[in-house]
């Protein structure tokens, strides 16, 4: 097969780097679509800067293959009758795309059938590109997009070049009512002017010795590389954000990386503020010494020039305004204080009330768990930032302003520290809260939302989660598991829902345990369901038994042992509610000795839930002796139903643990 280089250059006006950074991990997956759809072998390597999208195959196959499809029909004796062709075989010429009198026959299985060799003959690159080009084109979802002059189709920017070279040769292809040429974009501090190519060489060469970086590993490279350098001189330490450096990389073709200073006035301001202010207005780093946020900023420029010096004044003096602004909101927002009354003029849902009546049902989930006065104030004033100027401003900082405001009210440090803490984690892999107050007041938050959300039935359903309900009742289990706070979800539900418009506790129980699934995805799902169908929904035994019955499965003796414990699960007639076993009755010596050994087990009130399933299952033999020797359906009634409650008895230790028989191994 020929090969030969193929460079496509998509030239766009300058695309936006969020949006763009979303789309950016599918691009190549919808360009390797295309060339599967086309059936193109090949490598290629996917290149962009702000104002282009590059694909270069170093070895593009100049034609599709030659395809041989074999096709097989109806048999002989159906595809045709008297001599003459039925629908049967009609229909499979059709699909062959021939008449009839071209079919063949092959023997298959010993049966003769209709049979025919249809040969495809690969059609050339050059023809297919454009059809390629404006494929993927309409496949990149950049969320937004817009349409530009007499053009009737969208692009996220509109579409100013395009390039479609294989080997040294122009194809002319068109897409988005552009002709493609030997011409690209340079940088704009050079010229606005395309600059002519001959070779797919001489354009990488073109944007080299013209201010355009095409490789955006080299971008990031150099980026990093010459922030180490100003560290080193300026003896500073710089927090390089990994999204705030994706962003930048698409963001510049040309990157230089400059040093800034501003007023140290504005060190006065938390330091999150100001890194804030910077990152989300000006795209800089913040810059620190010893641990200290200092008065000096890293911005990445794009200009293409010998002096930067002006650059950096221009930053300068555009990033001071920014930092004034917030100067202004803190201060006064220290002035007001926090006030959680304000907190009425938020609403918060439909049906549900204001922020504040939200604060309000908190309140009195965190009464369950804790009366402490401390506590119930952090709740009350654990939303009052919302209402802040610098929370308006910078919605990322809530909570962490708060805390900042109630430091300044000379707050008791466990309240500042737990709405601090209040949105921890962020994520299913965040780091929790550092406190036990924030750690309550993060539950209380996270549960209301769960119950108000399922009372007014904003239930997520299929991949929708809009108000992050799974997200929450996974935070709430790492939580509770890290402190060992007591959550008995069915308790909770039963003491609270007279808070709520509607409540079914079934539904959200069931909600809780579908996360437990996904939580220990490492674990038997017959085993989580065991621990689910026991008598305890307290999320921290839940871990424990889960745990502990994991391991004892997971031990070689198990399967055998198992058969034993599942005769008597099988066995149990559970809507006897009277258990009590008559001692008085007992009169075969294996009984005797069960009976025994089982109540040293139930008087034993240990912790470990481990040492309590050793000790259940060292039952066996003594089991197996009691099923072996004792005939438990005797004539005598209350004899057999002593020993029905023996078998109950074991059963329901058993489960204060797990419900044995739903464990399938």
């Amino acid at each position: 097969m020929t090969t030969k280089p193929m460079l496509i250059e998509i030239l766009t006006e300058e695309l936006p780097a969020v949006p763009f950074q979303k789309e950016l991990p599918n691009i190549k997956k919808k360009w390797q679509e295309i060339l599967d759809r086309y059936s193109f072998e090949t490598n290629f390597e996917f290149f962009y800067t702000p104002r282009r999208l590059i694909l270069l195959h170093k070895q593009m196959p100049t034609k599709q293959c030659d395809k041989t499809k074999e096709l097989v029909g109806a048999p002989i004796s159906i595809a045709y009758k008297d001599g003459k062709p039925t629908n049967a075989c009609i229909s499979f010429a059709k699909k062959c795309g021939v008449q009839t009198d071209k079919l063949s026959t092959k023997t298959i299985n010993s049966q003769e059938v209709l049979y025919f060799k249809k040969n495809t003959i690969g059609k050339e690159t050059k023809e297919l590109l454009e059809d390629m080009i404006n494929q993927f084109l309409k496949n990149l979802n950049f969320g937004k997009a817009m349409r530009w002059a007499s053009c009737e189709k969208s692009f996220i920017r509109p579409i100013r070049g395009l390039v479609a070279m294989i080997g040294d040769e122009d194809i002319k292809v068109s897409a988005f009512g552009v002709n493609s040429s030997k011409k690209t974009n340079i940088h704009r501090s050079i010229s606005y002017d395309k600059i002519g190519f001959a070779t797919i060489e001489e354009y990488f060469e073109v944007l080299k010795n013209n201010g355009v970086v095409f490789d955006q590993t080299q971008r990031e490279y150099t980026i990093i590389k010459q922030i180490e350098d100003i560290s080193k001189k300026q003896d500073i330490d710089v927090d390089i954000d990994k999204q705030l450096l994706s962003e930048i990389v698409a963001m510049c073709e040309y990157p230089t990386v400059l040093c800034g200073n501003f007023d140290k006035k504005f060190l006065n301001l938390p330091k999150e503020v100001i890194i804030n202010s910077m990152k989300e207005h000006q795209r800089y780093f913040a810059c620190f010494k010893q641990n200290k946020i200092t008065n000096r900023f890293i911005v990445v420029s794009n200009a293409y020039t010998d002096d930067m010096s002006l650059v950096q004044r221009g930053n300068e003096k555009v990033l001071r305004p920014r930092l004034e602004d917030a100067m202004f909101f803190y201060q006064n927002d220290i002035k007001d204080g926090l006030d959680s009354q304000k907190l009425k003029n938020i609403k918060f849902a439909d049906s549900l009330g204001t922020v504040y009546d939200k604060m309000l049902r908190e309140q009195k989930i965190a009464l369950l768990f804790n009366n402490d006065p401390n506590l119930i104030e952090a709740i009350v004033l654990s939303k009052a930032d919302l209402v802040s100027n610098m929370v308006v401003e910078f919605p990322k900082l809530q909570g962490l302003m708060g805390y900042y405001y109630a430091k300044k009210m000379n707050k008791d440090d466990k309240i500042c520290q737990a709405i601090k803490e209040q949105y921890m984690p962020t994520s299913d892999t965040a780091p929790l809260p550092n406190s036990l107050f924030g750690a309550i007041v993060a539950i209380c938050s996270r549960f209301d939302t769960i119950l108000s959300m399922f009372s007014i039935d904003k239930i997520p359903t299929g991949s929708k989660d809009p108000y992050g309900l799974r997200r929450a009742v996974v935070a709430i289990v790492r939580i509770c598991l890290k402190f060992d706070i007591k959550f008995d979800i069915i308790n909770l539900i039963d003491s609270l829902s007279p808070n709520y418009k509607k409540i079914d506790k079934d539904m959200i129980v069931e909600f809780f345990y579908e996360r437990f699934y996904k939580i220990y995805k490492d674990i038997n799902p017959s085993v989580i369901k065991a621990v689910l169908g026991g008598q305890s929904g307290d999320i921290v035994d839940f871990d424990k038994k889960l745990k502990a019955l994991d391991m004892a499965v997971s031990q070689k003796e198990f399967e055998v042992n198992f058969k034993t414990f599942k005769r008597v699960a099988n066995i149990v007639d559970e809507t006897v509610k009277d258990i009590n076993i008559d001692e008085a009755m007992l009169v075969d010596k294996t009984e005797i000795t069960l009976v025994s050994k089982l109540k040293t087990i139930q008087q034993n009130n240990t912790n470990s839930f481990e040492n309590k399933l050793s000790k259940l299952f060292a039952l066996k033999s003594d089991i197996d002796n009691f099923f072996d020797k004792v005939k438990i359906n005797c004539d005598d009634i209350k004899l057999k139903q002593n020993r029905q409650k023996i078998i109950n008895n074991i059963y329901q230790e058993f489960k204060k643990i797990a419900d044995i028989k739903l464990i399938t191994i």
